[in-house]
């Protein structure tokens, strides 16, 4: 599950984590939306990002651009080597994350996002969500900001 698209570096994470075993994957592109502005904010304030938090209504991620971003992931992790299909979810993305997991067979989650620290805190970030509802391991990494 990721929130934006892929860089260069989230890519050669996510496919050398188990090495050189062949991978998968189905990736499910969440982006977040107006409703999560407020965290987005807060977020950025506790990261120091002050500048980031004024200008946060300004970055909202419209339809396309999802779409877009989710393409442009899908064939940076073919490139990379790897099996890749996937889909924008924009309602119940954990019902979503769940169904997947059972249609595939998945070994395991993994949730790549920006560190959202009001939600980790409380424990309503995806990954920790996902661990109650998934039935495999759910790995949670930070995405990178290049």
């Amino acid at each position: 599950m990721i929130e934006k698209a892929l860089s260069d570096a989230d890519v050669e994470l996510v496919t050398t984590l188990h090495g050189e075993e062949k991978v998968s994957f189905v990736v499910l592109m969440q982006p977040r939306g107006k409703q999560d502005e407020l965290l987005r904010a807060l977020d950025d304030v506790a990261l120091g990002h002050l500048d980031k938090a004024v200008h946060e209504h300004d970055e909202t991620e419209h339809p396309t651009l999802a779409s877009e971003s989710l393409e442009h992931s899908l064939r940076h992790l073919r490139e990379a080597g790897a099996e890749a299909v996937g889909e924008l979810v924009e309602e119940h993305p954990l019902d979503k994350l769940r169904a997947v997991v059972e249609a595939t067979g998945a070994d395991e989650v993994l949730v790549l996002t920006s560190p959202h620290f009001v939600e980790e805190f409380f424990h309503r970030d995806w990954a920790s969500r996902a661990r109650h509802k998934v039935g495999v391991p759910v790995l949670k990494l930070f995405a990178s900001d290049s």
